[in-house]
């Protein structure tokens, strides 16, 4: 249930009404705009009556939400939330690109491809420590010493890292890691949501080989419900009936996003297609769509990269991409970050 509050109500009458609805048992998002203040009640609202809550006479009106997700409805929050990290600023404008490899495979491999990214203009390093894997043969990273491998080239370059986790046992191998991704086989791992909604990090949660907007939008909402509101959703693809593509990507979960939730939303477009040849035009529709901005896989050896070769850019591809990157978010007015 969402109350909009009158303009320059009373403050000590806002308190009154907001004690109230915690002696309710009701946990109230505090919503504060140019012209409008919300509060969004979560909880049991099916015993409020909306004529008791109009019989204050701060309240302007009272809205039930009907979609299940709450916190991270627009409704609740009506301005585009704006993540900062390391001095970066993601959504609401800001556009990010995030860069490096699909594995960190060596301290000399990492801190070459971060070096690279970050001349081309990415904002923060991205590479894989702990890989899920279809196969239980393939590589599945380098783990604890890809982390320290991942942090060095943190250090060496001034890049924040973006990398992901795949159980709650590791939180604490994370404490310096900048942004948490949250794969797509992971999306539903509701024990982790929640681990991760206890946590202070920004996530960056990928959307699921096959899950709805509906599904997406609810594991923002368990993170949103441990305490963390600090979330960046990924668009990275999903799995259909065509062969010639790893995944499609759902250009249209983009402007969805923004149409009912007020988070950031940024596009993987290696993933997506799995194919480097398609990077360059899905990076060109995820701006176009009103993205915030993208995640790349780039190698400075994609031929022999121990995973995902295939739809990684070499860096001087990444470097002509990044131009054109830069081009076309300067012409749909977005702001490059860093500056």
């Amino acid at each position: 249930m969402i109350v909009i509050l009158k303009q320059n109500s009373d403050k000590e009458r806002v308190d009154r009404l907001m004690q109230h609805f915690k002696d309710m048992g009701l946990t109230i998002h505090y919503s504060q705009g140019e012209n409008t203040t919300i509060f969004g009640l979560v909880g049991d609202t099916t015993k409020l009556d909306e004529g008791d809550i109009m019989a204050y006479d701060v309240v302007e009106r009272v809205q039930r939400v009907t979609e299940p997700f709450k916190a991270v409805n627009r409704k609740f929050h009506h301005e585009d939330t704006v993540i900062e990290v390391a001095g970066r600023r993601i959504g609401a404008g800001y556009f990010n690109v995030m860069a490096g490899p699909c594995s960190v495979e060596s301290e000399a491999q990492i801190v070459e491809v971060a070096e690279a990214v970050k001349r081309a203009g990415a904002s923060f390093l991205r590479g894989g420590a702990f890989k899920p894997r279809t196969s239980p043969y393939s590589f599945q990273g380098l783990e604890d010493e890809g982390l320290k491998l991942l942090l060095e080239a943190k250090r060496q370059t001034g890049l924040p890292v973006v990398t992901e986790i795949m159980s709650e046992k590791h939180l604490d191998l994370f404490a310096d890691v900048d942004i948490i991704q949250l794969g797509a086989r992971n999306m539903q791992n509701f024990m982790l949501l929640k681990e991760l909604g206890r946590s202070d990090k920004p996530i960056l949660l990928k959307r699921g080989l096959s899950a709805t907007m509906e599904e997406f939008l609810m594991a923002a909402e368990y993170i949103f419900a441990g305490g963390n509101t600090n979330v960046i959703l990924c668009e990275r693809g999903i799995r259909t009936f065509e062969k010639m593509i790893r995944n499609n990507l759902d250009i249209s979960a983009v402007p969805l996003v923004k149409i009912f939730s007020h988070l950031p939303v940024i596009v993987d477009p290696s993933h997506a297609a799995g194919r480097r040849d398609m990077v360059q035009p899905l990076s060109r529709a995820a701006i176009a769509a009103g993205a915030d901005g993208l995640i790349i896989e780039a190698h400075n050896d994609p031929k022999n990269a121990l995973c995902d070769g295939a739809q990684s850019l070499d860096l001087p591809q990444f470097d002509a991409v990044m131009q054109d990157i830069r081009r076309r978010a300067a012409f749909e007015g977005r702001e490059m970050m860093p500056q």
